[in-house]
């Protein structure tokens, strides 16, 4: 895994954003990927699932988590005796 290293583009700067991907990493790897010789995934071969997992279904169990977006608050209008839409050059 060149997450790890610095010398790629894949470098994680932020330590969040290297949780999640090893995260998602660590599920491709167990869930989707497939195993040449066995033609089964590492979970599956441990009796944790019954089937392969494909990437659509690790993606609509990801939305599945995440909260419902709430009501947005009223439109504030900018402040300044501006017209909409022109600048003061």
């Amino acid at each position: 895994m060149r997450r790890f290293t610095r010398l790629t583009n894949a470098f994680s700067k932020k330590i969040d954003n290297h949780i999640h991907m090893v995260a998602l990493y660590t599920v491709w790897y167990n869930y989707i990927r497939q195993h040449k010789t066995h033609r089964l995934s590492p979970a599956m071969a441990a009796g944790i699932t019954d089937k392969l997992w494909s990437m659509t279904d690790l993606a609509e169990m990801i939305d599945a988590s995440l909260p419902e977006p709430g009501k947005r608050g009223p439109y504030q209008k900018r402040g300044g005796d501006d017209q909409a839409g022109t600048r003061n050059i």
